[in-house]
């Protein structure tokens, strides 16, 4: 008897949503593997988290990018972690190996985080992990040669084309790549999988050559064949000759991320961060929106405890204590009106411009997408092909590579 109503009292503590773990008190420790250089801004939580619940912590840092592939090994040695950080992208390989325990999650706690920052750790209506960090594509644009940033895409055409006839350069984009571009497609109708009607995606559902899509193209490629973007930039060193117009002080604005701010404060440019502009029909650019997230991995020995402290560590009190040692944007909709974000410019531009993105697909089947859709766009974008030719030609590549791939893993 006493046996049962213990088990009641268990059920009825999970399904309240208030989680306990029977090993909570009883569990020696938690293994935690923490992105580089970024574990002192949990320290607080970890100690806290400690007193608590009576547990010791093991902090490792790791870059988060190669996380998964050494759980893949240490996780079944039994000596993997029982939380660790990971990219959204890498998050469907992930749970189609096996390697991530999925969470059980308060709806309440998950509001705390923009929808889209919840959704990168979302697949098949699983909930696998809680957002930590964001990033995305933001304007940046050089105060001494612009007062403010402009408004429209259209306004930074019309500018960039002034600026040619002084041999100067307005707005420079990489848009002959899908990362770019997806800020013109997505808003106006295109999109890169569609929805399988079980909250995750259809692989088998391309939608890079819709009408919306054929339409954002031919509005970029005004940029091109009205040589308001020097031909440099085309291809795969497109970039390095962005980054260096910029830092010469011979272009006014780039659309990068915050990846570039360093690198540009390094060379002396007195720049200013803003969201993408809004497109012809009065939308703001969209982006892909980057996560970092905390997952718990399959092989943890206590999956409530280490859920427990996923939640504990993302209270809006250590969010911020995190935010001011690493100064990566929290996706936590409360700290995007926190005065030291909004105050900041730079912060602030990415939070706002991160409530605006979508997360980048996390199946397996997007590695397929880059390749045939970045050789489109090059194609069109350069007059060799007309954008609806080009993609119509993209998506066939890409369900050809698709099936081939789902094919092989069979």
């Amino acid at each position: 008897m006493k046996k049962n109503i213990l088990t009641a009292l268990i059920f009825s503590t999970l399904a309240g949503g208030q989680l306990f773990s029977l090993s909570a008190h009883g569990a020696q420790q938690l293994n935690v593997w923490e992105d580089i250089k970024k574990s002192p801004g949990i320290k607080d939580a970890v100690s806290d988290f400690e007193k608590q619940y009576n547990v010791k912590v093991n902090v490792q840092e790791m870059p988060y990018a190669q996380q998964l592939e050494k759980l893949r090994l240490d996780g079944p040695a039994g000596i993997g972690p029982d939380v660790l950080v990971i990219p959204n992208d890498q998050l469907g390989g992930a749970v189609v190996q096996g390697l991530l325990a999925p969470l059980n999650l308060d709806q309440k706690k998950l509001d705390a985080f923009t929808p889209a920052s919840v959704r990168a750790f979302n697949m098949d209506n699983a909930q696998y992990g809680l957002p930590k960090a964001v990033e995305t594509l933001v304007l940046i644009y050089n105060k001494d040669l612009i007062d403010k940033p402009l408004n429209t895409l259209q306004e930074w055409f019309d500018y960039s084309k002034k600026q040619r006839e002084q041999d100067k350069y307005g707005l420079l984009a990489k848009f002959d790549q899908i990362y770019y571009s997806w800020g013109a497609i997505g808003p106006m109708g295109g999109y890169i999988f569609g929805d399988n009607g079980k909250g995750g995606l259809n692989a088998q559902d391309v939608g890079l050559n819709k009408p919306g899509a054929v339409e954002a193209v031919t509005f970029l490629k005004k940029f091109y064949s009205e040589k308001v973007f020097p031909a440099g930039i085309v291809g795969d060193n497109g970039l390095n000759a962005i980054d260096s117009l910029f830092t010469e002080k011979k272009a006014a604005a780039v659309i990068n991320g915050p990846w570039a701010f360093q690198p540009y404060e390094a060379a002396g440019i007195n720049f200013g961060v803003a969201p993408l502009p809004l497109l012809p029909d009065g939308k703001p650019m969209s982006s892909f929106l980057g996560v970092k997230g905390y997952v718990v991995s399959t092989w943890s020995k206590d999956k409530a405890l280490s859920q427990q402290f996923i939640e504990f560590i993302n209270q809006p009190q250590y969010v911020k204590t995190r935010y001011i040692s690493t100064r990566e944007i929290p996706p936590m909709t409360a700290m995007i009106d926190e005065p030291m974000i909004k105050n900041d410019e730079k912060a602030s531009a990415v939070a706002v411009q991160s409530a605006r993105a979508t997360p980048m697909p996390g199946i397996p089947e997007m590695g397929e997408v880059w390749g045939p859709t970045n050789a489109a766009l090059e194609l069109s974008l350069t007059g060799k092909q007309e954008p609806k030719a080009a993609l119509d030609s993209a998506e066939k590549q890409i369900k050809m590579q698709i099936e081939a791939m789902q094919a092989s893993n069979q």
